[in-house]
Parts: structure tokens; C-alpha cells; sequence
């Protein structure tokens, strides 16, 4: 049943609302959702990161100063459409990018910029952890940074007394507790399933290998501590309430779930987090997750291990590149028809775009394109160059030129997929996908189901995204029965009664598909002699 007005303003007089906040790659978005889980109001603030001296980073200033506008955002639009002026809510969550590295001393200060999950200038350490642990650990994951800068012999190492996430320090300036989600976690340091905390045995490993450097700290003290879904993670101190209000009207007291990175939120926003489902997330990056039956029975570069946020295990392939070199390609389309007189809003130059792809041959037309905006893991790049690529045979047109730059966005995330589904044999039923891409109606979902070979739904919920989701883990934490599980939660309360719309593979167009990955992958040579020898 939906709430309506006069309930709206009872629920939110009475502080039984719930607030999300998640920090994206390119927008920090707050969501405001009643007790029937609907949005009632939102607000957000546009960014992007940075490359500085080599490093992909966002500075202090903008976090907090991103934070507090998506808040006063969704402030202003409860007292526009409402006339009440918000001054308690009923729990908080926080939830940003995974990985990365954050580094403090003992007085709280950034000891260096902060180095997100977009960098990949930690393959030596990457590399040395993988050999030692036997367990993948990815160029990105916060403890192959650490032992980066240990190899490089950084001077702020011995000052080290916190490592956080960004949504582990969004939760800890705001709370003063150290506590971050098992998702987020998992993309710090391995996780035991067993105790749903960090590897005993790995910490070991990693202090007995720095030993010989003296720093004052192991590695258990510098992480924070780990929280599964439904547990109380803190409260929202007076600092805390002054921060995020910068008006000073929201009372102190409010309880916080555990902070959590983007793809726990993502599961949660697709009720993704049981056996035999996954989702795909599809932004600056692109990424899918899917939740385990059995353990894998290798250690693979191209596949992380992480858990969903109540500690499942979960196989997640992490592209860093997705629809960067896409968007700029259709911002200079934007800007030929801006010249020619022809104005065209965003939401339908995507449209028009999109579905001129659905015209093309199914494998492009022969066409190659590589949008690494940034180093790719996965393929082995260690820096961007975006490409495209056609041969005098090749059959140019804008139709196969849009599908070409649609399939070479899931091109490296397919390299990944293929080993779960056709070397490990994981079974997958269903895929739920969001992300902007799918704000175009079955386009974005007939490109997914022909890379993976499975059915792809995307519900209505999906655009709300990961403030979305972090609201909704926000939520179980205050309202969950006794012994309810997440899922349970999910199934019958949260999307009992929200559609999908689902669309199944079509042959041909994984024919398709795979016949354009031989060519991504024979074109990989192309794209490695752009990163070693094109200078610009």
C-alpha cells in the first residue's frame, strides 16, 4: 500500500523515515524512503575525480561539501513538497566506491590523497599478495595499496593508524566509530567465511612479510572492524548532525547501519543476494556479482572474491572501464547537432543512439573499439588509451558504430563471465541490471543478455540505484524480526510487489557477441601497442 500525503508528513514528523547516501563515481545522491520503502524525496551533487600526479583521486572538500549539498538538496525538497522542516530520521546509512585507499594518523588527518579504485599502479603488490595468500587480490583492493606503498617505501607508512573505504570514513566522521559493512570489507582484505571476518591466517602472512620494515602497527590494527547487515554500526554524534546539516536542524541520536560499498548496495537495489543471482552494475565502470554455491575450484586474476552484505560469498568480475568513451563519443555527436541548429536534450540523443544499435550487423559490422579511459586489469593494460579501430572491409555505419561501443563496454567484464559460466560452471538463472544504461528501454538489457548468455531483468526499483539500497539495509537494520535473513527481507517486504521486466538471450545475438569478443580479444595487441608507444 502506497503512502499518502497526510501519512507522508506523519512519517516524517515522527521520524520513521529512512535515509540513504551513496557516493558514485560521478554523483553523490541522497534518498529519502518512508516505511513502505517508496522515495519521498532526494538530492545529489555532481563530480568526478581527478588525475593528479598520476593518481585518480577526489579531494576532501569535495566528499564533504558533496555530502552536505545532497543533503540540504533532499532537505529543501521535503519542506518544498510538505511544509515540514526534517529534523530526525528513523536510520542512516552511508554507502560510497569500494576499494581505494585511505590512509590516517592518529589525529584524523589524510596522510595522502585519497587513491581510488579507478587506479592501477599496484600490480607489483597486486601480484605478490595473490602468490602469498593464493586468493586473488585485485590491483585495486585497499591492502594490495598498502603494500604498494610499502614497496615504494613511502614516508607516511610508520604515521598509519586507520585504513578505511571512502563509506568507511563518511561513516566514522559522522559516527566517530570504525566500523565498515563485510562487503565493503571484502574489497579491503580476504574475508573467512567461516567467522564473516577478516582472514586470520592471511593477516598473519601479510604482518610476517613487513616485519623486517619495524612499523608500529599490524594490520589488524589499522582495519576497521567488520559488520554484517542488520547490525548496529553507530549513531549519529552532535559533530556528526552538525556536518551533515549544515542548517543544524537534524537531531543527533539517529542510529547508523553498516557503511557499505557500491556493489553491496547494488545487490540489495536488485534483490540480488541469493544463490544462482547476480547483477550487473554499469557506470564509469562495470561490474556483476554473483552470489556462490561452492567455492571455485582455481584462483583467478580476472575474479574477485567479496561477500554480499550479510557475508555470502560472492564472485564479482570488476571491469574499470564502461561508458566513459561511449559518453564522449555521443557528447561530440551532441555538439555536431548543436552546430547544425539541432539542440538535443541528453535523455533522447541516448535514445535516438541507443536504438540505432539495434539496427546494426550483429557483430558490429567488423568494427573494433577499446574505451579504456583508464588501465584495465582484467586485459593487463596499466594505462588508458580509447581506440577504434576498422578495417577498409569493415562495414562502417553509425548503427554497427553504436553497437560496436555498446559491446566493447561489457568487452572485458565478458572475459570474466565467460570463466564462471564455461570453465567453472557456475549455473546463473537470472542477472538484474541497473545503471543509467538502462534508462533506455531494452536496449542496455538485450546487449547484457547477449554477452552473458542469461536472462536479464531490470525492475523498477533499479534506477533508484545504491542511496536506494543503502537506505533499504538502513531499514532492515531498525525494523528486522528476530532471526529475519536479508533475503527474507528483501523477498517479502521490500519487492513483494515490485515488476520486472525481463529479456532472454537471443541467439543471434550471442552468436553475435561472441563472434566481436574474438576480435576484442585478438585486438588486444592493438590496444597494448597504444599504451606503450602513442604519446600525447
Amino acid at each position: 500500500m502506497k503512502t499518502n500525503q497526510t501519512n507522508i508528513k506523519e512519517v516524517i514528523a515522527q521520524g520513521e523515515t529512512v535515509l540513504g547516501i551513496e557516493f558514485g563515481s560521478t554523483r553523490i545522491k541522497a534518498v529519502l524512503i518512508d516505511n513502505h520503502f517508496e522515495t519521498i524525496a532526494s538530492g545529489s551533487y555532481e563530480w568526478e575525480n581527478q588525475l593528479e600526479n598520476g593518481i585518480w583521486t577526489y579531494n576532501l572538500v569535495d566528499i564533504v561539501t558533496g555530502l552536505q549539498t545532497a543533503y540540504s538538496e533532499m532537505k529543501q525538497e521535503i519542506e518544498w513538497n510538505y511544509g515540514i522542516t526534517l529534523r530526525t530520521i528513523g536510520s542512516i546509512g552511508f554507502s560510497a566506491m569500494m576499494h581505494g585507499y585511505m590512509v590516517f594518523d592518529k589525529t584524523g588527518e589524510l596522510l595522502v590523497p585519497f587513491r581510488t579504485w579507478r587506479n592501477t599502479t599496484t600490480g607489483d603488490a597486486a601480484k605478490e599478495l595473490t602468490d602469498l595468500f593464493q586468493f586473488n587480490i585485485p590491483d585495486r583492493w585497499s591492502i594490495a595499496h598498502l603494500y604498494q606503498a610499502i614497496l615504494n617505501e613511502e614516508k607516511h607508512l610508520p604515521r598509519i593508524d586507520y585504513m578505511t573505504t571512502l563509506a568507511g570514513f563518511i561513516h566514522w566522521l559522522l559516527t566517530g566509530e570504525k566500523n565498515l559493512g563485510i562487503g565493503d570489507a571484502s574489497g579491503m582484505f580476504p574475508i573467512d567465511e567461516a567467522t564473516k571476518d577478516y582472514d586470520k591466517s592471511m593477516m598473519k602472512q601479510f604482518d610476517e612479510k613487513i616485519a623486517d620494515k619495524g612499523y608500529p602497527w599490524k594490520v589488524a590494527d589499522i582495519l576497521p572492524k567488520v559488520c554484517s547487515a542488520g547490525e548496529h554500526a553507530g549513531t549519529l554524534t552532535e559533530v556528526g548532525a552538525k556536518i551533515l546539516d549544515r542548517s543544524q536542524n537534524l537531531q543527533s541520536g539517529i542510529p547508523i547501519c553498516p557503511p557499505e560499498g557500491d556493489a553491496g548496495t547494488g545487490m540489495v537495489a536488485t534483490n540480488s543476494v541469493k544463490e544462482r543471482t547476480g547483477n550487473v552494475s554499469v557506470g564509469t565502470s562495470v561490474f556483476s556479482m554473483i552470489v556462490l554455491e561452492k567455492k571455485l575450484s582455481a584462483v583467478y586474476p580476472e575474479i574477485d572474491l567479496v561477500t554480499t552484505p550479510n557475508g555470502s560469498p560472492v564472485a564479482m568480475v570488476h571491469a574499470n572501464n564502461c561508458s566513459s568513451d561511449l559518453d564522449a563519443w555521443l557528447n561530440l555527436f551532441r555538439e555536431f547537432s548543436e552546430l547544425v541548429g539541432q539542440k538535443v536534450e541528453t535523455e533522447k540523443l541516448f535514445e535516438v543512439m541507443l536504438n540505432k544499435s539495434m539496427e546494426a550487423d550483429r557483430d558490429g559490422g567488423g568494427l573494433l573499439s577499446f574505451g579504456y579511459f583508464s588501465g584495465e586489469s582484467i586485459t593487463g593494460l596499466d594505462q588508458g588509451r580509447p581506440l577504434f579501430v576498422r578495417s577498409p572491409e569493415s562495414n562502417f555505419n553509425l548503427a554497427n558504430f553504436m553497437r560496436t561501443h555498446l559491446f566493447t563496454a561489457f568487452g572485458a567484464l565478458k572475459i570474466g563471465m565467460d570463466i564462471l559460466t564455461k570453465e567453472e560452471g557456475v549455473v546463473i538463472e537470472d542477472i538484474l541490471a541497473h545503471g543509467g544504461l538502462f534508462k533506455t528501454p531494452v536496449v542496455g538489457q538485450k546487449i547484457v543478455a547477449a554477452a552473458m548468455n542469461v536472462p536479464v531483468s531490470v525492475m523498477e526499483t533499479a534506477g533508484e540505484g545504491g542511496a536506494w539500497g543503502i537506505a533499504i539495509l538502513a531499514a532492515y537494520m531498525r525494523d528486522k524480526e528476530t532471526d529475519e535473513r536479508l533475503e527474507a527481507f528483501l523477498d517479502k517486504k521490500v519487492f513483494e510487489d515490485v515488476d520486472g521486466k525481463k529479456i532472454f538471450p537471443d541467439e543471434l545475438d550471442v552468436q553475435g557477441f561472441e563472434e566481436f569478443i574474438a576480435r576484442y580479444k585478438n585486438g588486444l595487441v592493438i590496444e597494448q601497442t597504444a599504451v606503450d608507444n602513442l604519446t600525447i
